[in-house]
């Protein structure tokens, strides 16, 4: 009969399990950090674009001060780092007036897996000049 504190087979199992689930647990946290700072990059940047290409349909207003906007509000930011360049040019969708603000960037990454680039477009309807 054995006592109430575990047989001896079951000594220094609790070592093997640790170092076996361990990594696993690394690299999932790995894995929702890299996910997490993907999503919030993409989603600053998504918000500078658009931002930039309100500013850049108002009347009066060049393309260059969507680019101006899009770099004043990044410039602030985390993102600012990763972006490679900002270009704003007129277009049109469905016949109508816009201006678009293209963002190019590349993502941070916490591992070597995932995408590496990201491109984000934010439109404004032209305002009449």
């Amino acid at each position: 009969m054995t006592s109430g504190h575990g047989s001896r087979r079951d000594e220094g199992s609790a070592v093997v399990e640790f170092v076996l689930v361990a990594p696993l647990i690394v690299l999932l946290a790995c894995a929702v950090l890299q996910v997490a700072l993907a999503l919030h990059v993409r989603a600053t940047l998504t918000s500078a674009a658009a931002e930039g290409a309100r500013a850049a349909a108002l009347a009066g207003a060049d393309p260059e001060a969507g680019v101006r906007r899009a770099h004043t509000l990044l410039d602030q930011n985390i993102a600012a780092s990763v972006v490679r360049r900002i270009t704003a040019q007129r277009s049109s969708i469905g016949g109508l007036p816009v201006i678009a603000v293209r963002i190019d960037a590349t993502l941070p990454l916490v591992g070597l897996l995932g995408p590496t680039s990201l491109t984000v477009t934010g439109h404004a309807l032209q305002e009449g000049t």
